[in-house]
């Protein structure tokens, strides 16, 4: 599947794909950063942003993507960066083309196989009638009703856009994520990979546990576990400054 990306900066490539629900535009200001340094790409899974749809989804197969989109821009030897669910593509990835990555970074999610808890996103989205709705605005009162982060559903209303004048829609491919909830949730492979990585946890995460690390280690042997305070799941966003200084300290280093 050709994805959609866009890109910034010169330099050695820097590759980063968004989480669940998410997609490149969750990343632009953060790019911009990394685009003084590298040439940064950023991706849209399948089923998510700009990239097409497709009813079949596993990671195996966003791995491909992510190959085929490798090959066709003529990548070297790159770093490849992922959150959430964008860092277990990034194993999958490394599993499969280690030789390919100079450096691996997985931010805010482990190796292990993860319950369900996505059930009041999905239920806030599904309360959602985009062909009935005329503003974002009337998107944000249902989803208020489902979800208490602000954070989240700032974060879900970037993915309704205007697919014609007067109807919204969804970025993402609902239907098909829900129905594919346990396999983004599954463990990662028990396969060594040998590549430099960085883990990044927020403190006030539940992602990676204490207790995770040595599984992890088993398997990135080569790691290191960076924990940015008073920063949950979404790192990145919450706590951008630390999150880019730990980013460039490995990178550059």
């Amino acid at each position: 599947m050709k994805l959609h990306y866009r890109e910034m900066g010169e330099g050695k490539p820097l590759v980063i794909l968004h989480g669940l629900f998410g997609f490149s535009d969750n990343w632009q200001t953060h790019a911009k950063k990394f685009a003084d340094y590298f040439r940064v790409i950023l991706v849209d899974l399948r089923n998510h942003g700009h990239s097409p749809w497709s009813d079949e989804f596993s990671y195996q197969l966003m791995s491909e993507d992510l190959h085929e989109l490798v090959q066709e821009l003529g990548l070297g030897s790159f770093i490849l960066l992922g959150h959430s669910m964008g860092g277990k593509v990034a194993m999958h990835y490394a599993q499969k083309y280690e030789s390919r990555l100079e450096k691996l970074i997985v931010v805010d999610i482990g190796i292990k196989q993860y319950p369900m808890h996505h059930e009041h996103i999905i239920a806030g989205m599904h309360a959602i009638d985009p062909t009935l709705i005329k503003a974002r605005s009337e998107a944000e009162v249902i989803l208020r009703k489902h979800i208490d982060s602000e954070g989240v559903i700032q974060f879900l209303l970037k993915n309704l856009y205007w697919k014609e004048k007067g109807l919204l829609a969804w970025r993402m491919n609902l239907p098909i994520l829900e129905r594919e909830m346990p396999e983004i949730l599954a463990a990662v492979p028990e396969i060594e990979v040998m590549t430099p990585t960085l883990f990044i946890r927020g403190a006030i995460s539940n992602y990676i546990l204490d207790e995770d690390w040595k599984a992890i280690e088993e398997l990135f042997p080569d790691s290191d576990l960076v924990t940015i305070e008073n920063a949950g799941h979404w790192v990145h966003a919450e706590a951008p400054e630390e999150f880019i200084d730990a980013v460039l300290s490995f990178c550059l280093r």
